[in-house]
């Protein structure tokens, strides 16, 4: 078995965690989405099982098997690699799901592992998810494309229908799939990414209008949503190099000029995904920096009010400790120029803090 370099083993922090089981195996006709033959780009035999296309296939010596699976069980993987011959590690990963993008070669057979991301429309200033991810295998031989679908966002009928739309693309062979589902979940990056600057560009605002209020948790959770969909895409860059330029995977040369394109946003995105990274991180200071300002600006306002209500409080108090012989405690004008007296006091005071912009 041959191999090409593969990325370290990642354990997925977050959302993976909290599913840290084997996704639950789905049962039934829905397992298989769809199986079809394609000779020429044409599809030839479709609604059949993956035995009778294979089969027909390696009949006609021409043409390949598309086999479409959701969240199969670790029997039917089984079955399916029997009779493909996939390997036992492929297998594994395609069952338990939670995997790192990546690209592995056995033999001459591609493993290629995408996460799939989706946008939820959201809120502002709510703490809520932002961010949901899937998961596409591929299984790329001579002869056939297999693809295992997680997520209910990941769904590929829309590629399949766009290829079958195109059958000059389509007779390029397994390769020509490979090359439209790592197309479409790219662009999925573009959109989700574009959607994220939006909500970036909006708390910048928020932050930076003075009288607007900030929800610090709401700028750590589109952080974290941001981190979130850096895990899901910038693992998938070596992965691209190598089908971009590797001319030793089994991937012809005109796919190979497809995938450069595909690689032109995938880097565009990654970037993206990196300078929001660091804006978020500059809106947080700057938001905690806002609070502080608008905290020592309230403590002068308390200040201000304190040191107005004790000059009013020490009279009061001193005239309050009832002594025999105290000035003017007698005389009949005492009250209203004690009065006056502290409205003249707190006056002057409200001037002085007033011109300070203590008040």
């Amino acid at each position: 078995m041959s191999s090409i370099p593969q990325l370290p083993s990642f354990r997925w922090p977050n959302r993976a965690q909290a599913h840290p089981h084997p996704a639950t195996p789905k049962h039934g006709a829905n397992v298989v989405v769809d199986c079809a033959v394609y000779v020429d780009g044409t599809r030839v035999l479709a609604h059949c099982t993956y035995t009778q296309a294979l089969a027909e296939v390696r009949k006609r010596g021409e043409g390949f098997v598309w086999l479409g699976l959701l969240e199969p069980s670790t029997s039917l993987m089984t079955d399916v690699a029997k009779s493909f011959g996939l390997h036992a590690l492929a297998v594994e990963d395609a069952v338990h799901a939670h995997q790192r993008p990546k690209l592995e070669r056995y033999d001459d057979i591609l493993f290629l592992v995408l996460r799939t991301v989706t946008y939820h429309v959201h809120e502002l200033n709510s703490v809520s998810e932002i961010v949901d991810t899937g998961e596409i295998m591929i299984f790329l031989g001579p002869d056939f494309v297999i693809t295992v679908r997680h997520g209910d966002h990941s769904g590929l009928a829309g590629v399949r229908k766009e290829l079958e739309s195109d059958p000059r693309q389509l007779a390029l062979g397994p390769s020509a799939v490979l090359h439209a589902i790592t197309d479409n979940v790219v662009d999925a990056y573009v959109e989700v990414t574009a959607a994220i600057e939006e909500d970036v560009d909006a708390m910048e605002e928020a932050v930076f209008t003075p009288t607007a209020d900030i929800v610090i948790e709401a700028i750590y959770q589109l952080k974290r949503e941001v981190v979130e969909l850096r895990r899901a895409v910038k693992p998938l860059t070596l992965p691209l190099q190598l089908l971009t330029h590797d001319p030793k995977l089994p991937v012809p040369e005109e796919i190979r000029r497809y995938m450069r394109d595909v690689t032109d946003h995938h880097t565009a995105v990654t970037e993206q995904i990196i300078d929001f990274n660091e804006s978020l991180s500059a809106l947080i200071n700057a938001a905690l920096a806002k609070v502080s300002v608008q905290q020592n600006t309230d403590m002068r306002k308390i200040s201000a009010y304190a040191a107005m209500a004790a000059v009013p409080t020490m009279i009061a108090g001193i005239y309050g400790m009832n002594f025999d012989h105290m000035p003017e405690l007698r005389w009949t004008l005492g009250y209203p120029v004690v009065v006056a007296l502290m409205v003249v006091l707190c006056g002057l005071l409200y001037a002085n803090f007033h011109r300070n912009n203590w008040l």
